[in-house]
């Protein structure tokens, strides 16, 4: 295959509340892309693409600045309000999709590596479409971020969902790949699990996420919701589970059926008070969460019905307004 071109590329950079690292970011992301510039991996006209995800502090105003100053360079999108991470980085690939070769979405806090860019743009012009950036170890983090993070791809795994292993959002996505993951319309985004389902070529970059003082966006309970989302946009198994569970209580209960039939043909005496109030609640709360979760895909199927755009920009800072 014939070693493509230098692309034009965007450094895609969902923000919410960036407003203290920001500007330092800003300045090693520009220094970066000069310097793949530089080197031929990157085309002329590229530029470091920020998302404000609705934030409450001077994010947009560091954005908007850095833009006058860099016309050409800096880009911005304002989201009209919070529409959380997944959203806010898809607004930016959409965006991208229409005016770049391909994207590479990365944090603002710069955790990862950004010296392994140029081993993406190296497989890019050499015919990948996707590539992704996956943790080599977990050696910077705590030990509860360690083990409910490798808990998580686990999980996913387990549920049946496809899914890169120490993968977050830091990859490559060609035009092309940009323009399929446009095809994908669901309201519930979990990109980690789309972005493999588009197929074509791809290939993985190590890397090792530096350590950082500063404390995370993604609370527990954050991390929690995106799991969940990740497990009930792309496997029943779940549901499947429960239904499995519903079998095998059902034939304790009809073991148990025979037990009392026994005993009572036998004539032996039976306290039956406590195995009753036990039966009682281990039925009610399987019926319950069965109840609950099967609620919670109906929740999801009725928010996709529904159709509401999944962010709507305020503002932007160069180029077209992206579509939802």
């Amino acid at each position: 295959m014939e070693e493509r071109p230098a692309p034009k590329l965007y450094l895609t950079v969902p923000c919410y509340n960036e407003g203290s690292i920001l500007r330092d970011s800003l300045r090693t992301l520009l220094e970066k892309l000069a310097q793949l510039q530089a080197a031929g991996l990157a085309g002329v006209q590229s530029a470091v693409l920020c998302i404000d995800d609705g934030s409450a502090d001077d994010t947009w105003a560091i954005i908007a600045e850095a833009h006058r100053q860099a016309p050409t360079r800096v880009l911005g999108i304002k989201l009209s309000a919070n529409c959380g991470h997944q959203k806010a980085l898809l607004a930016g690939l959409m965006k991208a999709k229409e005016e770049a070769d391909c994207a590479i979405s990365i944090d603002a806090d710069l955790q990862d590596d950004i010296d392994v860019l140029d081993d993406f743009l190296r497989e890019y012009r050499l015919g990948v479409d996707i590539v992704y950036g996956v943790r080599s170890d977990r050696s910077s983090d705590s030990l509860p971020k360690r083990l409910s993070a490798e808990g998580f791809y686990h999980l996913m795994a387990l549920m049946g969902a496809k899914v890169i292993f120490n993968h977050a959002d830091y990859r490559l996505m060609s035009r092309q790949a940009l323009q399929a993951l446009s095809e994908y319309r669901e309201v519930n985004l979990f990109l980690r699990g789309i972005v493999p389902l588009i197929g074509l070529r791809q290939s993985i970059v190590s890397y090792a996420r530096k350590a950082t003082a500063r404390k995370t966006h993604y609370t527990l309970k954050k991390m929690l919701i995106l799991a969940w989302d990740g497990v009930s946009s792309f496997s029943i198994r779940p549901i499947r589970m429960i239904s499995l569970l519903g079998l095998l209580v059902m034939a304790a209960s009809f073991l148990f059926i025979l037990w009392y039939l026994y005993i009572k043909w036998t004539g032996a005496a039976v306290a039956g008070w406590t195995t009753l109030v036990i039966l009682i609640l281990a039925l009610g709360s399987l019926q319950l969460l069965g109840i609950g979760l099967i609620g919670e895909y109906i929740g999801k199927i009725y928010l996709e019905v529904k159709r509401r755009p999944r962010y709507i920009v305020e503002d932007v800072l160069g180029g077209e307004e992206p579509r939802a």
